[in-house]
């Protein structure tokens, strides 16, 4: 072979391995647009306008959530009067004093309305409606603080708002054609959602994505900064010994607390130290990584070390990845050595794969899809070990989903007929 004919087949690879990486590169900047929420909303009037969506002014991706109250509990319906008796008296038994109680705080500040304790009260056997956003094929309101939920398999939900801060909001979407208008509730028919395209040209910016370091470990996901900023467009707000700044998350390198201000890094190399804001100081409400075995998790400020920002976003999940919303089926084992195997429902409440538990870790608190969870086995009066299906072992506590609080499991073994397991006679819940 000549030298020419060598140069000549080198050459040729090197333009296809170039030609590859384009390619691959491309397609991986589209993929990120496709995470974003983009919909139609439709107004009282007919008016229409399409594009990207930001719901109030926070939520921007398919795996953020949506939170309501459900207006009702059918679930209750298999339960005895001794029963119902006897979860009014595990409420009063296991609640009473937990008014200063740091997992009711936190649900008052997540949900941005009534504590938790306070809602339960009046509502004792109603819980959260909680999903991502992407389980979501429709929303329409129904009243001042009501709407109808409508998913992607069809179910739809009547949920009320009050004490959140997801229904009765405004809507802000950018439409292709006229640029970003902001709706009020009582403006809105309806909104519906359906896959974003690969390439947007207007949109609210890019994801903020990195590793958080934290005294009980590291994450590595998207991030949303003080329960809020999450694209690189919104601004991190700060004083310097010069003045007022306000810096977009596109230009930060890094964030590290400094008792109660922060160091922050720019990409240049050029560091500041900034106080007197929320988004740099104590105030701070919790840095949220989403991670896609995990879930979510709420890292206190008091937890929280540094996080490092990274251009390597990793792939979002697309509306299609949310396609199935699928009923939860379990083997249920109990201490007195029953093994029961048929659909869940999980609390008396979460029956689906894309509903939540919740936990706490460390100060840190989680939010983890079922879909992703392979056991839950519970430990003692207040902590569950709970085994992701990718193999991680956590142990959570301090939450109703994961303690004696839990108001017990229904297992259809039989269709129409369930059995109905306490919580402190459970040994061990295998998801299918």
């Amino acid at each position: 072979m000549t030298l020419k004919t060598k140069t000549m087949k080198t050459t040729k690879h090197n333009l296809i391995a170039s030609l590859v990486l384009l390619f691959l590169s491309a397609g991986f900047t589209q993929a990120q647009d496709q995470g974003f929420i983009y919909g139609k909303v439709t107004t009282i009037d007919g008016k229409t306008f399409e594009g990207p969506i930001r719901w109030g002014k926070e939520e921007v991706y398919w795996t953020d959530l949506f939170n309501a109250s459900k207006e009702d509990n059918e679930n209750l319906n298999y339960l005895s009067r001794d029963n119902i008796r006897d979860l009014d008296d595990r409420y009063n038994r296991t609640h009473h004093n937990d008014w200063g109680s740091r997992w009711g705080s936190r649900i008052s500040e997540w949900f941005d309305g009534d504590s938790y304790h306070s809602r339960w009260n009046d509502n004792r056997h109603e819980h959260q409606f909680v999903c991502q956003f992407g389980e979501i094929k429709s929303i329409k309101p129904t009243g001042r603080e009501r709407a109808d939920v409508k998913l992607q398999n069809g179910q739809i939900f009547e949920v009320d708002g009050s004490g959140y801060n997801d229904v009765a909001t405004r809507v802000r979407i950018r439409d292709k054609e006229i640029g970003e208008i902001e709706l009020s509730w009582s403006r809105i028919e309806e909104v519906e959602f359906f896959s974003t395209p690969s390439k947007l040209n207007d949109k609210y910016g890019d994801p903020l994505y990195g590793t958080v370091v934290t005294y009980g470990g590291t994450f590595t996901g998207y991030i949303q900064w003080d329960h809020d900023e999450r694209v690189t467009t919104d601004k991190l707000d700060g004083d310097t010994e010069d003045g007022d700044v306000s810096i977009d998350f596109g230009k930060l390198r890094s964030i590290e607390r400094a008792g109660f201000r922060s160091i922050v890094e720019l990409k240049s190399g050029r560091e500041m130290e900034l106080r007197g804001s929320n988004d740099v100081n104590s105030e701070n409400r919790g840095i949220v990584v989403t991670d896609g075995k995990l879930g979510r998790l709420d890292i206190p400020w008091r937890e929280f070390k540094k996080v490092t920002f990274s251009d390597d976003k990793g792939k979002q999940k697309s509306y299609d990845d949310f396609k199935k919303q699928n009923e939860l089926t379990a083997t249920v084992k109990t201490r007195n050595g029953e093994s029961l195997k048929g659909k869940l429902i999980f609390d008396l409440d979460e029956e689906y794969d894309y509903e939540v538990l919740h936990g706490q870790n460390d100060d840190i608190e989680y939010l983890i899809p079922f879909r992703n969870i392979g056991k839950v086995i519970p430990k003692n009066y207040d902590n569950s070990t709970v085994i992701l299906k990718s193999g991680e072992s956590l142990l959570l506590g301090e939450a109703q989903d994961v303690s004696e609080k839990n108001s017990g499991l229904l297992v259809f073994v039989d269709k129409d007929r369930p059995k109905y397991v306490l919580w402190e006679d459970v040994d061990e819940i295998q998801f299918d």
